[in-house]
């Protein structure tokens, strides 16, 4: 059986104890992966005291991956949730990826933050590109304006992607474009999850997508307010749709282009014993 349900929950950073509160929401989708927005966990950097921000950050793994691993086991349904990581004393734009039996399963630093969050946000590097099986198919991320990098989508997709996780805060009508556009250039379904509500001086309006292999909009955008938009989904159709175009595949020109993935982890220091 190749169908499933998967899923964009829209709503605005209200922290662990809301998130958890979606749990019978999140059940009666029947949704086999859920994907949530950037920084719903931690919150859109506002302009408050860095300070501040770096106490309502997260560790991973820590106790709140261990919570959400929990909710991932109770509802049954994969999740990937955009959270603001502490590591040392930098932070992170992450979505970490959470399986209903294996829990916390991996995790994807946003490589450039974009205008103002350079002020608060580090840089991730190649180690965390992971496809991460899922009960729907093969999920990967790409956080908000990293869906703009062409390199990095096609380092993605050639690793099989087959659900194109897009947590955001980018509300404009002009992301709804980039979605159709990955999904009919990925072949591949693509399930974005914007932020919802007021944070500071910040209005996020939502947006939330799911879209089908060759551009069509399967459900949203929702502009209503917070809510779960779903999807029934056939990785079929991903198969059917690369018999006419596979970047990575039949499609691609290795002889003319070349990418080159450094998948290392690139620490600020490195000791050599």
């Amino acid at each position: 059986m190749t169908t499933s349900v998967v899923a964009a929950l829209q709503t605005g950073a209200v922290g662990l104890e809301g998130l958890l509160s979606r749990e019978d929401e999140i059940r009666a989708s029947g949704a086999a992966l859920v994907v949530l927005p950037e920084a719903v966990l931690g919150g859109y950097p506002r302009g408050e005291p860095f300070a501040d921000y770096f106490r309502a950050s997260v560790t991973v793994p820590g106790p709140e991956t261990r919570a959400l691993a929990g909710l991932s086991a109770r509802t049954g349904a994969s999740l990937a949730v955009g959270v603001i990581e502490r590591d040392g004393s930098t932070l992170y734009s992450t979505v970490v990826f959470l399986d209903p039996s294996l829990g916390l399963v991996g995790k994807h630093r946003k490589l450039v933050p974009t205008a103002r969050e350079r002020l608060v946000w580090g840089r991730g590097d190649g180690s965390t590109l992971p496809a991460i099986p899922t009960a729907a198919g093969l999920a990967g991320a790409a956080i908000c304006w990293e869906n703009h990098m062409p390199l990095l989508r096609a380092a993605m997709y050639a690793k099989g992607v087959e659900l194109w996780c897009a947590p955001t805060a980018d509300d404009r009508d002009v992301w709804q474009a980039s979605m159709r556009h990955i999904a009919d250039e990925g072949r591949c379904f693509v399930i974005s999850a914007c932020l919802y509500g007021e944070s500071g001086d910040d209005p996020f309006r939502g947006g939330s997508v799911i879209v089908g292999p060759t551009g069509d909009v399967l459900a949203g955008p929702l502009r209503t307010g917070e809510g779960l938009i779903t999807a029934e989904i056939d990785l079929e159709d991903v198969v059917t749709a690369r018999h006419s175009l596979d970047v990575s595949g039949h499609y691609a020109r290795p002889d003319v282009f070349a990418l080159s993935v450094d998948e290392r982890p690139r620490d600020g220091v490195t000791f050599l014993r």
